[in-house]
């Protein structure tokens, strides 16, 4: 995608602060500092139009971003970080369960989770909670950088195993620092959210043809 325009809009914590215009959503959801705020910048082109922290779970609302008045992306608060009280993490959960199960325009899911791990006990629940309620998603696998290209395949392959992916369900290397799986993922992206593409994402070899391109 050529990116021509992108603002962020609103910080929402409830259905009466989401956009009405009706543009397909992409949700990003994740583990706190897995990095979905350097993805939507690196996808974006942006340093920094989405704020990156050191401080987990900074992020407490639904976060828009408008993009080529075409596409939202709207990251989720990250889950994970013990030093979140119980009654956050529970009202957030109630929040993104809320969105993710009534927000007519969500078109995809992308779950981040760090390459450089096996997914966690957290990131396992977000994806078995997403794949019971056939939300389509994309695992994206980040910092990729940080880990050698020789390696990529092991990782790629303990994500898999942790997560019970089938074939069908893309698995992106990822990188904000190089750029790794950006446009691959925005080619799933535009086919999942019916812009600059015609066909939807359905292809069950995407997922490995990604991996072994990398």
């Amino acid at each position: 995608m050529k990116i021509k325009q992108t603002e962020f809009v609103i910080s929402a914590v409830g259905p009466s602060q989401y956009p009405e215009d009706g543009l397909p959503e992409v949700a990003l959801a994740g583990r706190s500092n897995v990095g979905k705020s350097s993805l939507i910048n690196k996808m974006l082109l942006r340093k920094n139009l989405a704020r990156t922290s050191q401080q987990p779970g900074k992020t407490q609302t639904l976060n828009y971003y408008r993009i080529n008045e075409e596409l939202f992306f709207v990251d989720f608060p990250g889950y994970g970080y013990a030093r979140v009280s119980k009654s956050e993490r529970e009202a957030w959960g109630k929040m993104i369960e809320r969105y993710l199960r009534g927000r007519e325009p969500l078109k995809l899911v992308l779950q981040l989770v760090d390459v450089r791990h096996p997914p966690s006990a957290d990131d396992i629940r977000m994806y078995e909670w997403l794949a019971h309620y056939g939300i389509p998603m994309i695992v994206v696998a980040t910092k990729a950088d940080k880990v050698s290209r020789s390696q990529w395949p092991k990782h790629m392959k303990i994500i898999r195993q942790s997560l019970g992916m089938p074939g069908h369900v893309p698995l992106v290397l990822f990188s904000s620092e190089t750029g790794q799986g950006r446009d691959d993922l925005w080619s799933m992206i535009e086919q999942a959210a019916g812009i600059g593409a015609n066909s939807p994402l359905e292809s069950p070899n995407f997922a490995q043809e990604t991996e072994d391109n990398v």
